[in-house]
């Protein structure tokens, strides 16, 4: 199955075959991004599975996923290649110690020196991959400029070896946690997905396909749970969807069927990674107050 050529009901088959619950919010524009071979720029909350889109696109297509994971003075060399100078230095002294001649010399800048970085092994790939460029918020705004020359061309000027043009066109994936304002002329060049923390419902869905053994009870009164903390406490770090699924495997592992306070007190660090959330949540709700929220919600849905 070609990325260009799928449609839209196999690109849901594919979804939901890779576990990942998604609507038409979700698919449409990941399946107009595949279609007009444009990046697609995902955007939402850390913990909301943007980057694990990127994963199902390379199950979907039984390709290579291929991750540049930004950050903070991420530059041309690390995204997208090096020569590899410890292996021109032992070649040089090779040559001195040989006395060959100015041949060899040249054949220091041949591809077999040159290391791949996830931008030119993306392009060079020999069948098209997924680039997952992860959290492109978190590098600056020159890097950004050179990022989407590359995306724009998919070819490489290297001057010791001319242009590298592309082999196959990349599905690419860009994320967005939001640290900062990117620029139009990246926005132009790609398909914008927001992905926002999911409703009651869908978490219980994800729930159910991740964490199978969980009883139904148990699911929707994790899924209720989360959605309160997220939505009713000013947490520096909303509680994610793995974080949502580490804690139900963590409530299977107790043999729970439902939430009780005393396996909330025990597994809260799962959800909370700050000792300023802790205290929030404790001062705010507790345990028991949450399992008492918890089942007031549960008995209007019923």
């Amino acid at each position: 199955m070609q990325p260009d050529k799928i449609t839209i009901e196999q690109l849901r088959s594919g979804f939901e075959s890779n576990g990942y619950i998604a609507e038409d919010e979700i698919t449409v524009p990941v399946y107009l991004a595949l279609r007009l071979e444009k990046p697609v720029l995902i955007t939402g909350a850390p913990g909301v599975g943007k980057t694990e889109i990127a994963k199902v696109l390379a199950g979907v297509f039984e390709t290579d996923l291929i991750r540049l994971q930004c950050y903070e003075g991420l530059d041309e060399s690390k995204a997208l290649y090096e020569w590899n100078y410890q292996r021109q230095l032992i070649k040089i002294q090779l040559i001195r110690d040989s006395g060959s001649g100015e041949s060899m010399e040249r054949d220091l800048f041949s591809p077999e020196y040159l290391l791949e970085r996830p931008l030119l092994k993306a392009i060079q790939a020999p069948k098209k991959a997924v680039l997952l460029i992860d959290e492109i918020d978190k590098t600056d705004e020159e890097f950004e400029a050179f990022l989407f020359e590359v995306l724009s061309d998919f070819q490489v000027s290297i001057p010791e070896l001319g242009t590298l043009k592309s082999r196959h066109i990349p599905v690419v994936v860009l994320t967005n946690n939001g640290e900062r304002e990117l620029s139009d002329g990246l926005k132009r060049r790609c398909v914008f997905l927001f992905i926002d923390f999911p409703s009651v419902e869908k978490e219980i869905r994800i729930i159910r396909v991740k964490v199978p053994e969980a009883g139904e009870r148990l699911a929707e009164e994790v899924a209720l749970a989360m959605n309160y903390m997220r939505h009713n406490l000013e947490l520096k770090k909303k509680p994610s969807i793995s974080e949502t699924l580490d804690l139900t495997r963590a409530l299977v592992l107790y043999e729970a069927s439902r939430l009780e306070p005393e396996l909330v007190k025990r597994t809260v660090n799962l959800l909370l990674k700050d000792k300023d959330d802790i205290d929030l949540f404790n001062s705010q709700v507790g345990p028991a107050g949450l399992v008492e929220i918890v089942r007031s919600q549960q008995s209007k849905r019923h």
